[in-house]
C-alpha cells in the first residue's frame, strides 16, 4: 500500500478480489471514459475481464511488465480510480508508460494528481526505473493538467499515436526521469 499521510487517498496494488469493484467503477463511468479509451470487447466489461487485466500486473516488481494500483479514498475505502505503469522495459531503457483514470464523481478534487505522484514515486524509488512517460490527447485538458502539476515535461506531439474509440488520435507526449523526480524533492525546487 502506498499512502501519503497528508493526502486523501491510498494506492493499493490491485488483486483479483478487486475485480468486481473495478468492474462496477468501469461500468458506472463507461460513457464518461469512452472518449479517451480504446474500443473494448464486451468481455472486458465482466468480472473475469477485469480479473484478467489485474493478473497481468501481478508479477514480481523486478519482472512485471505492468503494475496496477487502485485509488482508494482514505475515509471510505471506496475505489475511485486506477493508475498503472504498463509496458515496463528493463535493461538500458528502465522505462514505463503511465495510464490513469478517475471516476467522474471524483474529478476536480486533486485525487488524480495525488495518485500519479504516488505512482511515479513508486516507479523511481521502489522499482528503480529511470523514466516514466505518458501520452494524452490534446483535448483532454484535465489529464494534461495532472501531468503538468506532477512535474512531467512536454516532449512533443505524436500524430495518430493511439487508436482511441476507433480513431487514430494525436497525443501530447510527456516524460519524467529519475533526475527530474529527485530535483523536485530538493528544498527550494
Amino acid at each position: 500500500m502506498l499512502m501519503d499521510s497528508r493526502g486523501n487517498i491510498m494506492l493499493k496494488r490491485l488483486l483479483p478480489e478487486h475485480a468486481q469493484e473495478l468492474l462496477e467503477l468501469r461500468i458506472r463511468n463507461r460513457q464518461y471514459l469512452q472518449p479517451f479509451e480504446p474500443i473494448r470487447d464486451a468481455s472486458y466489461f465482466t468480472a473475469e475481464g477485469q480479473e484478467k487485466d489485474i493478473l497481468t500486473g501481478m508479477g514480481d516488481k523486478d519482472q512485471a511488465t505492468s503494475v496496477s494500483f487502485g485509488i482508494f479514498l482514505k475515509e471510505t475505502d471506496e475505489l475511485a480510480g486506477r493508475v498503472a505503469l504498463t509496458g515496463i522495459a528493463r535493461g538500458p531503457f528502465q522505462n514505463a508508460n503511465l495510464g490513469y483514470f478517475i471516476g467522474q464523481e471524483h474529478r476536480g478534487k486533486g485525487l488524480m494528481t495525488e495518485a500519479v505522484r504516488l505512482c511515479v514515486g513508486y516507479a523511481f524509488e521502489e522499482m528503480g526505473l529511470h523514466r516514466v512517460q505518458a501520452g494524452v490527447m490534446p483535448r483532454n485538458r484535465p489529464s494534461l493538467r495532472v501531468l503538468e502539476k506532477v512535474g512531467f515535461r512536454r516532449e512533443g506531439l505524436a500524430k495518430r499515436y493511439l487508436q482511441i474509440h476507433g480513431v487514430w488520435e494525436d497525443h501530447e507526449l510527456f516524460a519524467m526521469t529519475r533526475e527530474d523526480w529527485e530535483e523536485q524533492k530538493q528544498p527550494g525546487s
